[in-house]
């Protein structure tokens, strides 16, 4: 069984036992979350899609890490002939989660 769930503004399919991350939430580690913005679900033959989301399914998930930064980024803008160079970096910071179960 697998949802497609939208979990902080990004939509993710999710099976139960899955370690995901995701953009930072505002949880402690072992925090218990509950997510009921579910848009689909799909259980072997039977596919549940939602207008907009499926009524009374709710996907429960474990916080494993509280806080994760992910690779960095490089910005490099450059006009040629102009002595105009800009460097800049960004390290998007994460949430791990497991999903324990979807129902």
């Amino acid at each position: 069984m697998f949802a497609i769930v939208s979990i902080a503004g990004q939509q993710f399919k999710v099976e139960g036992g899955q370690k995901i991350f995701v953009h930072r939430l505002d949880a402690k580690e072992g925090d218990k979350l509950t997510f009921d913005q579910v848009l689909l679900t799909s259980d072997g033959d039977k596919v549940t899609v939602g207008t907009p989301t499926v009524a009374g399914v709710a996907v429960s998930a474990t916080v494993l890490t509280e806080e994760v930064k992910g690779d960095k980024v490089i910005i490099f803008k450059k006009k040629r002939r102009k002595g105009y160079r800009l460097k800049k970096g960004h390290r998007q910071q994460f949430t791990h989660l497991q999903i324990d179960s979807i129902g």
